[in-house]
């Protein structure tokens, strides 16, 4: 018995090879904008901003990059084509701005780790913030997942990208607290004289 080749099985054929691609051009402009902006983005950083404000330019870029996706989430499903790459956009923007915000922040992020470490068990510091981070990682993907899950179910495809660009916003004016009240830099260590 031949295969049936009706309409809907070459739509969903068509639909899985779009999203292999589209997925392969996210983490095509992610690098690119890493290979190619890291150094002019982190050399112009240095020249116009102290590294604390780095720390929330770049966290409050990482939450403003939600809101393309949140802006055209609940759009009718695209038939393939022009309209289907267009469709892909918004998350393209997403990928973008992410690049370009973790290429704002994480250089000064690594520095801040190591200025905070007071030079001492810098090593360890860097280990703890690695666990950390991975932790942090892990809970997060699983949470945004079951909520991109949860949320199309209900109906409300916008809530996960809402939750996202808030939580972004909320954690950059949480670092410019910390950097008002100087706890992003480290206190100068007293020096204690050595006995001849």
């Amino acid at each position: 018995m031949r295969p049936r080749a009706d309409r809907p099985a070459l739509r969903d054929q068509a639909g899985a090879a779009f999203t292999t691609t589209a997925t392969s051009a996210l983490f095509v402009v992610s690098g690119l904008v890493a290979l190619v902006g890291q150094l002019r983005i982190t050399a112009w950083c240095t020249r116009t901003w102290t590294p604390a404000r780095c720390l929330t330019a770049g966290t409050a870029l990482m939450g403003a990059a939600f809101l393309p996706p949140l802006l055209t989430a609940g759009s009718p499903p695209t038939a393939g084509g022009w309209s289907a790459a267009l469709a892909v956009t918004p998350l393209l923007l997403c990928a973008g701005l992410l690049a370009v915000a973790t290429t704002v922040l994480y250089p000064f992020e690594m520095d801040t780790v190591v200025s905070l470490a007071g030079g001492r068990w810098v090593a360890t510091h860097y280990g703890l913030y690695n666990t950390v981070c991975g932790i942090g990682i892990t809970l997060g993907n699983l949470a945004t997942g079951a909520l991109l899950d949860t949320t199309r179910y209900m109906g409300r495809p916008a809530r996960p990208w809402l939750v996202l660009a808030l939580l972004g916003g909320g954690c950059a004016a949480a670092l410019a607290a910390l950097s008002r009240t100087g706890r992003l830099t480290a206190r100068p260590q007293p020096v204690t004289s050595v006995p001849a």
